[in-house]
């Protein structure tokens, strides 16, 4: 149940709103755009607003720019994209505020246009939250709308800061996610599963923590699973490993036993020579990896296990590879865990950067229930934190 107001629950006719979006979207070299999912994710919402003749006003970040403009991280690219997906102009200011800008909104700006501010984050205050910076963004509109959930994390002024200011609602973007993780802690199909990969254990502790209370399944692999291999007296070779959490690891093993949790660990692993994409390969069990290979993935006896176990589950989350999918020698494992989870009877959801990536990889965007746009969001969300950007808006 998503308890906070949206953009069907106020008055947007005719009004000036600004749109928090995350257009926060991959660029190759030459600053073309390689993913434009974000930017489509977030027009149903500009359509309905755009269909009630409102000023639409958009803000995002991209990249990591220091506080001050850095000419890759211009969101030149990103307006140009929406152009092309929304069939109408979209005037692009090269400031995130300006009294010209204001000047703009309030006099020269039509009803049912769509101008986008600067790169938010070319200016200091937007992630120091800065009062007054929030309160000049607030000052463009007379509704706030946010519906960037990748985003919805960081307690930023385009985010928590402007909400003080103006009547707060949530996108629709922004309202599927909440109800789409939702669901998952609060009334999932039994058996629940989670399937974690990904390199570091460290990123993971507190979802690992409070999905332990409520999956009926974790499946660990990828680089973190070596790190609990190892908290369970197994040798891991040169296998990446967070040696500062292997007494956590041990202590998470305890507690998915106490909670009844059947908690899966590689019985076999895929090794390589070295870590390179042609490197000498083999499949070992986990108590026969030599100390001078490491771990590249989850083995064929392990791959079969978990796909089994996903064959029966009525809930799926997944987030984090289970291998280095990048490489064809070494994607196995992934790729059939991937088409596992998508060709599965179950209710499934996905996130982070990396599972996008490989599923994108597979061709399997479509076959999911819900794919998160927020990797960060998403699993503080699953730790059970209340996130900034929620917290914000206005309650029903």
């Amino acid at each position: 149940m998503f308890n906070k107001k949206t953009v069907e629950d106020i008055d947007i006719k005719n009004k000036k709103v600004i749109v928090r979006v995350d257009y926060n979207v991959p660029l190759d070299e030459n600053g073309n755009i390689t993913d434009n999912t974000r930017i489509r994710l977030s027009l149903p919402t500009l359509n309905y607003l755009l269909e009630r003749n409102a000023k639409v006003i958009l803000m995002s970040h991209l990249g990591r720019p220091k506080g001050a403009v850095e000419e890759k991280y211009r969101l030149t690219p990103a307006a140009k994209e929406l152009e092309k997906l929304i069939g109408k102009p979209v005037k692009k200011f090269d400031e995130t505020y300006s009294p010209q800008i204001k000047e703009y909104v309030d006099s020269k700006m039509q009803l049912g246009e769509i101008i986008m501010l600067e790169n938010l984050r070319f200016n200091p205050g937007e992630k120091s939250n800065d009062k007054e910076f929030a309160k000049n963004l607030a000052s463009l509109a007379e509704v706030y709308v946010d519906d960037a959930f990748g985003a919805a994390h960081r307690a930023h002024a385009s985010i928590s800061g402007v909400a003080q200011f103006l009547p707060a609602v949530a996108g629709f973007l922004m309202k599927k996610e909440v109800e789409a993780l939702s669901a998952l802690l609060e009334a999932p199909g039994r058996p629940f599963m989670a399937i974690l990969g990904g390199s570091k254990v460290s990123d993971k502790i507190l979802v690992i923590q409070n999905l332990l209370g409520k999956v009926d399944t974790l499946i660990l692999g990828g680089g973190m699973s070596y790190t609990f291999l190892k908290a369970q007296g197994y040798g891991i070779g040169k296998s990446i490993c967070e040696d500062d959490q292997v007494g956590y690891a041990k202590d998470m093993i305890e507690l998915a036993k106490k909670n009844g949790v059947n908690f899966m660990l590689p019985v076999d692993l895929v090794i390589a020579k070295e870590y390179a994409k042609d490197a000498e390969r083999k499949n070992v069990s986990v108590d026969a990896i030599p100390s001078d290979w490491e771990g590249m993935g989850i083995g064929e006896k392990t791959t079969e296990l978990y796909k089994v176990a996903i064959a029966r589950a009525k809930t799926i989350f997944w987030n984090g590879p289970v291998g280095v999918f990048e490489w064809k020698n070494f994607e196995r494992g992934t790729k059939e865990i991937a088409n596992a989870i998508a060709n599965s009877s179950a209710v499934t959801v996905v996130g982070g950067g990396d599972t996008l990536a490989a599923i994108k990889k597979y061709g399997l965007n479509d076959k999911f229930s819900h794919v998160s746009s927020g990797g960060g969001a998403s699993m503080e969300f699953l730790e059970g934190k209340v996130l900034p950007g929620i917290a914000a808006l206005m309650n029903r």
